[in-house]
């Protein structure tokens, strides 16, 4: 059986390591691209003539002065979906008018969000997501009252579920520096069932934890750890290793417009399996050593002189 807990510093240290990177990519400039959805802006379906490409539009956009949306221009079934920054009603007539010598506009899929709307629906999310991890806290921590310090197994499940979180924004953020991909309510869709597994993971090895610690099992607690993760290492392996098969069989195969929300599936649940077996069980081995107020300079001394 493979000692996880004697190697818990170097397997937080990787993670930390990981999650600073990721926030660092994901929310520096040039990192997570919002979307139309999160920053407004004006939208168009234009309905191309025979031999009007891509190209032929990125080109009269040019004409038109909004060479800046080239990279807002995407295929779909047929159709391209044209989106940019605030455009003036005015210059919106204008506009149509002029790509209608290509193409006819959809009127029925023109739209505009304004940047105040785009503002709170960015805030609402995070508000959302915030709400949604406290009360996951919470019921993680009721679920495993009846054991000892019930309130570590949903910082450890939390912590996880942060650190799939980062590590999949700086990968998404690093590859849509190249592709153009933005967070759009797809990719979010993609966060929450990263969230969801994330969460679902953990609770498959802290669970294990929780019934091998009642049943006294392991000669000390960083040998019932590990026991507990040896015990769902091959679950969390095949779980993971079948997922990201079926994943990356869609992303090869279909791909399209929804290969983006696959890339942050992929990534997330990949970050899962990592997660559930180095990150959750480890914390609760930190904390059941106190590794934490070693970390403070001059706290284990304080404590000494307080015994």
């Amino acid at each position: 059986m493979f000692n996880f807990a004697a190697k818990r510093r170097w397997f937080l240290l990787i993670a930390l390591g990981i999650m600073f990177v990721g926030a660092i990519l994901a929310f520096t400039p040039g990192g997570l691209r919002l979307g139309w959805d999160f920053k407004g802006g004006f939208q168009l379906m234009l309905e191309p003539y025979e031999g009007t490409s891509k190209a032929t539009i990125a080109s009269k956009l040019e004409q038109l002065q909004y060479g800046e949306a080239s990279s807002s221009i995407q295929e779909t079934g047929g159709n391209y979906l044209i989106r940019m920054g605030e455009v003036g009603e005015d210059d919106q007539e204008a506009l149509k008018a002029g790509l209608s010598e290509i193409g006819t506009v959809l009127e029925g899929e023109t739209g505009y969000i304004s940047p105040a709307i785009a503002s709170r629906t960015t805030r609402d999310a995070a508000i959302a997501v915030s709400a949604a991890l406290a009360a996951m806290l919470l019921y993680i921590t009721l679920a495993f009252r009846k054991i000892p310090h019930s309130f570590r197994y949903g910082v450890a499940t939390i912590v996880a579920v942060v650190f799939n979180v980062l590590l999949t924004f700086g990968i998404f953020s690093l590859v849509g520096r190249f592709l153009n991909w933005e967070v759009d309510p797809l990719f979010i869709t993609a966060m929450l069932a990263v969230i969801g597994y994330s969460v679902n993971d953990s609770i498959v090895v802290l669970d294990r934890i929780r019934e091998n610690k009642a049943r006294g099992m392991g000669s000390d607690y960083d040998g019932m750890v590990n026991l507990s993760i040896s015990e769902t290492l091959v679950r969390s392996l095949n779980t993971a290793i079948t997922t990201v098969l079926a994943v990356l069989a869609v992303y090869l195969i279909v791909g399209g417009p929804i290969r983006s929300f696959l890339m942050a599936l992929l990534v997330g649940i990949v970050a899962g399996a990592y997660s559930s077996i180095f990150v959750a069980g480890q914390l609760l081995v930190m904390w059941e050593h106190g590794d934490w107020i070693k970390l403070i300079p001059g706290a284990s001394r304080l404590q000494r002189n307080k015994a």
